[in-house]
């Protein structure tokens, strides 16, 4: 579509075609600026300083005060999406995130509460394994779906390539979105429960002595050993010469960013407890969604940061 083609001045613009109103808007939007070469220059340099400001701040702030900062994070992550959602009427999204958001709190609640039910911990862990299971699947999904649209595969099922473009993108989207969300909710919730246990402290001395037969994040009895092969879990021995429930050590490594033993605080080796080729894209995946927490909690705010100072200076 030629954007610069003129549209038809008879009409009015209730008149005009979906792509004739696209090109009329266009125009009008260049004839509007027409002329502010040096006002778009201060604009864009205003936003490239901003950027830079708002990141070596925004690491500052992360190494100084890191709990504020992943608590900020969290609460930016799951609401300026819904805000941007509701204002643009995207109601799919809004359907999920609302039941997410049900969902988690319920498991939030039971993490803090006190006395905690000994079916909690496994409760949260496995709540929060399946959010990054299901992220982990879209997230791929999505990616092989974008790519096999730039193959032009498309094409084979006579299938517009708006429309597996469209399903790439929102399925990626999903699954980075609410991969990130939920190891932040995750590790929140890690250091309430393994807290309230009493196996783990934010000082990291035990205030419980630990039988050899109970896991250190559940509290719960070990049912198999660590040389048997279980029916629904297995049991980890980390090379600290602690045991775990197969769930419980993979939620607290993994999902809840603790590379450390729970109990001890001796350092955990990712890659050799998980010897399993298929674990391992899931220790790379949790890493790469790191940088996401940036563009959708940080980029809008420095962005909305910046529309104010142009707004300030008189910049349209």
């Amino acid at each position: 579509m030629d954007l610069h083609r003129p549209v038809d001045g008879n009409k009015s613009y209730e008149e005009l075609t979906s792509e004739e109103k696209l090109r009329y808007d266009h125009q009008k939007l260049h004839e509007m600026h027409k002329g502010h070469d040096s006002m778009h220059m201060t604009m864009v340099i205003i936003l490239i300083v901003t950027l830079i400001v708002a990141h070596l701040v925004v690491s500052e702030w992360k190494n100084l005060h890191y709990r504020s900062y992943a608590l900020f994070t969290m609460v930016a992550m799951w609401s300026i999406p819904l805000v941007m959602s509701i204002s643009n009427h995207w109601t799919r999204f809004i359907v999920v995130w609302t039941v997410f958001t049900l969902l988690t709190a319920v498991v939030m609640w039971k993490s803090s509460q006190k006395p905690m039910s000994v079916t909690t911990p496994r409760l949260v862990y496995k709540w929060f394994y399946l959010i990054y299971k299901v992220s982990c699947f879209f997230g791929v999904f999505g990616y092989i779906v974008m790519m096999m649209t730039f193959m032009n595969i498309n094409s084979i099922f006579n299938h517009k390539p708006q429309v597996w473009m469209d399903v790439g993108l929102v399925s990626l989207f999903y699954g980075l979105y609410f991969g990130v969300l939920g190891r932040d909710v995750a590790e929140y919730c890690t250091d309430k429960m393994a807290a309230s246990i009493g196996y783990y402290t934010k000082e990291g001395m035990p205030t419980r002595h630990l039988e050899s037969n109970v896991c250190a994040v559940c509290g719960n009895k070990l049912l198999v050993d660590v040389n048997e092969e279980g029916v629904l879990e297995n049991t980890y021995k980390l090379t600290c010469s602690h045991v775990f429930h197969e769930f419980c050590i993979r939620g607290w490594c993994i999902v809840g960013k603790k590379q450390t033993c729970p109990y001890c605080k001796e350092k955990v080796d990712l890659k050799r407890m998980f010897t399993n080729p298929w674990d391992r894209p899931h220790i790379l995946y949790g890493q790469l969604l790191d940088w996401i927490r940036w563009v959708i909690a940080w980029q809008p705010l420095v962005l909305f940061l910046a529309q104010g100072i142009n707004w300030l200076f008189g910049l349209e």
